[in-house]
């Protein structure tokens, strides 16, 4: 293989416990020094695959390169990839600075350069003076920036991350996933990032893999997943997606004049033919008019919910319930309204059906 701009790479991995695949015929590469997150529901096979990267499990079939080098045989002690674990694993007897050295201890390195490497960690995560306290005296953010610091010293060709904020509160979890995008951006780290959180994955990565069922349902840049998803799982794994039935009515070169319950617009045809198409409107793509203005299908409303800076309306459509945001928080449709709806073109796109 020898491409050296090529960080990881799977040829036809499969994962089988007994009868049952955990993945199956797993083919994809990472660029050096991108982030790039593998997210799916539970079950999809992401943690598995980050472990078998980790050579903390063995493919069954298939190959598996770092950095060039085959390693699909090597124990996980002589691939060069840390992982960052759920739990931070974090040894509780140990300071901060023993956790964060623990590694380097193994390796050649004096007391002198362990101790200094430990200190250049603490810092680039933000914990200068804190390398003196226990596990229990950190909150939750600060156990988990430790658990990245010790990653980090050992400077490995990939950092892995398993659900790293999953034990943190909302506000918190924010926090942190944006210190580890800026500190991977800046360290230009190769990492491979496990997450079932879709705005999480939107939030950090320069690539996302979306796993469905043990196999890759899509891949692509954040932009490309939400606003071109290829199935009606990917349009609703990714940022809320109503579904609905449309007809497309004639090919015009890459376009496609697309009817969606009486609502005709113009939208790319994605190499669809003619005919009944899914097409997944994002509840942004949605706009409401009082009845009987502009053109577009009717609608009745059928819940209205205030939240502050939007409200989320659920209409009945002639192309089945719709779920809609609306910035337009001063003017609140009340349910039972009757109300015009039509569509932007931006957040509308046709999917092949799964």
């Amino acid at each position: 293989m020898g491409n050296t701009e090529t960080a990881v790479e799977f040829r036809n991995v499969t994962k089988a416990y007994g009868d049952v695949r955990a993945v199956r015929n797993f083919s994809f590469s990472i660029e050096r020094g991108k982030l790039v997150t593998l997210l799916g529901p539970s079950g999809c096979g992401k943690t598995t695959t980050l472990r078998l990267i980790a050579g903390l499990e063995m493919v069954t079939e298939g190959n598996i390169f770092i950095g060039g080098k085959e390693v699909t045989r090597l124990s996980a002690s002589d691939r060069d990839v840390s992982m960052v674990f759920q739990s931070y694993a974090l040894f509780p007897h140990m300071t901060v600075m023993q956790n964060v050295s623990y590694g380097l201890t193994m390796s050649r390195l004096t007391k002198a350069q362990v101790s200094e490497k430990a200190l250049e960690g603490l810092e680039l995560v933000g914990l200068t003076g804190f390398g003196g306290r226990l596990p229990s005296q950190l909150s939750g953010g600060q156990q988990q920036r430790v658990a990245v610091a010790r990653a980090l010293v050992l400077e490995p060709e990939v950092l892995l991350f398993d659900e790293p904020l999953s034990n943190l509160d909302a506000k918190l979890r924010r926090r942190v996933r944006e210190e580890i995008r800026e500190l991977q951006q800046k360290l230009e780290l190769t990492t491979v990032y496990v997450t079932h959180d879709q705005e999480e994955a939107l939030a950090v990565s320069d690539r996302i893999i979306v796993m469905n069922e043990a196999v890759i349902a899509q891949e692509g840049t954040p932009r490309q997943l939400y606003e071109e998803p290829d199935s009606l799982f990917v349009a609703d794994f990714i940022g809320d997606a109503n579904l609905a039935k449309a007809e497309l009515v004639q090919l015009d070169g890459k376009e496609a004049e697309v009817n969606i319950g009486g609502f005709t617009m113009r939208l790319p045809h994605r190499g669809l033919a003619s005919g009944a198409v899914n097409v997944a409107i994002r509840p942004q793509a949605i706009l409401l008019q009082s009845s009987g203005e502009q053109t577009g299908i009717p609608g009745t409303i059928q819940k209205a919910i205030y939240l502050g800076n939007h409200i989320e309306y659920t209409i009945d459509s002639p192309v089945g319930e719709l779920f809609m945001i609306d910035n337009q928080v001063d003017q609140l449709q009340p349910s039972g309204s009757k109300v015009t709806i039509s569509f932007l073109r931006r957040g509308v796109s046709l999917v092949r059906a799964d």
